[in-house]
Order: structure tokens, then sequence, then C-alpha cells
């Protein structure tokens, strides 16, 4: 049965052509992401094929992990090696996604204000985690929640709502992964997290041997990270659990 495809509107035409770049960028340089077709480019929409399916649970995070080295892997290898995490990424007509700690600072202090930090204190801790953070080979960020990822009936993984791309570490996008799957679905073993990493560094270093190097203790910055990061959205679009800023999970039964 074909579906009817999916057209999805934006606020300007200037956020609809980025959300063009960012989607012909995955195509070209992380090729195991799996995307939607773009079927119609609107001066501000775009509409795209169309699936069904189910978004990623707890026990998809193996197979998410080991998807997501891939792609970072390959987007290194592509177009990566020379990109910093300090400076926006260029494309070749000269517009620019993100850079990592440009804008985590702005949004770290914009949290301080709105109260998700309790003072300066906790505010510069985190500043000081985000610039610790800010090493190694780039990845790049795609805010992988369990929603922006299609499960179909076929198993076969689409990823969507790839507007927005930033450049981050390797592994914080993994992270991002299991902080909301903690926040949608609870905690999540310890044992799952570190079986994901392991599944993310194989994948990654599949590219080269420079990268998949991300370790526990790194990837519990990320969630440290994310914890404040994501403190708005608690209580909404089905994020029922708070993600602690000390980062535990459940034990290995």
């Amino acid at each position: 049965m074909n579906l009817a495809p999916f057209t999805k509107h934006y606020p300007t035409p200037e956020r609809a052509a980025a959300a063009v770049r960012h989607y012909r960028w995955i195509n070209e340089h992380a090729k195991p992401l799996r995307q939607p077709a773009l079927r119609t480019i609107g001066p501000d929409s775009l509409t795209f094929e169309r699936f069904e399916g189910r978004s990623v649970r707890p026990g998809d995070l193996p197979r998410m992990a080991e998807l997501l080295g891939h792609a970072h892997g390959a987007a290194w290898a592509s177009d990566l090696q020379s990109a910093s995490l300090d400076t926006p990424h260029r494309f070749q007509d000269g517009t620019a996604f993100g850079d990592y700690l440009g804008l985590r600072e702005k949004a770290l202090r914009r949290r301080h204000e709105q109260g998700y930090l309790p003072n300066k204190a906790a505010l510069y801790a985190m500043l000081g985690l985000l610039e610790a953070t800010a090493q190694g080979p780039c990845a790049f960020y795609k805010d992988s929640n369990p929603r922006n990822f299609i499960i179909t009936s076929t198993q076969d993984i689409v990823a969507v709502d790839t507007d927005d791309l930033s450049l981050a570490p390797m592994g914080y996008d993994l992270a991002k992964l299991i902080a909301t799957l903690h926040l949608t679905y609870g905690p999540l073993r310890d044992q799952a997290v570190n079986a994901a990493l392991l599944a993310y560094n194989t994948a990654a270093r599949s590219h080269d041997a420079r990268l998949g190097t991300t370790d526990r203790g790194r990837l519990d910055s990320f969630l440290g990270l994310h914890a404040v990061l994501t403190a708005p959205y608690v209580g909404r679009n089905g994020y029922r659990y708070a993600l602690p800023l000390r980062f535990h999970h459940r034990g290995a039964s």
C-alpha cells in the first residue's frame, strides 16, 4: 500500500532551505542513516516519503548504537576530519551548521536563567564540563531521541527530523539517545548502556582506527550535560522520568 506523503511546514523560507541542506549533507556524508525520500521542495515546506512504524524503545538500543557509530564514523571519514568543535562547519555554499561549544554554552546559560541550575557555581561547573568534553574527532548531532527514528514493520530504521544539525564529539548523540530513553521509559540497566557503548565504538572504529574511543566516563559526562539541557522537557512530550545530574543506571540483574 502506498502511503500519502508527509508535508512539513517551516516558519520561514530560510528554515526550509536549511533543512534541505542538512538533509542532503546526511545523504552525502552519513550514508548509513536512511532518510525518507524528499519528494517536493516548496518555498516554506518540504514533502517527504511517509513510513509507518514505531519509535525507538530500550530494546532497540544496541542496533541504534551501532547505526549511530557507523553514521558518525562515515561522516568523519567523508567530511569532518578537519572540523573543529568550536567553529561552525561550512557547506560549499558558505552556509554552516553550528559548532559544539558556542551553541551549548548559550543553552547552559539559558538553563541557569530559567532556574534549572541553582546558582552560578552550578553553571560554571557545567560550563567546565562542556569545555572538558570539547576534544577529539568531530561527529554531528541530529537530536537522536526515540521519536526521531521510525522502525518499520520490516525492522528497517529510518531517520527523520534532520532539520537541525550541529557538530558534536563522538558519542554525544548516542548519549542523547540514552538520555531520552531514560526520560521516556525510566533508567536503563548499566549492562545495556555498556553494551551500547561497545557497539557504537566498534562501528565507528570500522571507519578509521582513530575513532571509537569514547569511554564510559566520557559518556557519563555527556549524560550530565543532557540532564541540564533537557530539564525543561521533563513532564512534556512523553518525558516522564527526570534525568539526574549525576547519572546512575539500574544495576544488571
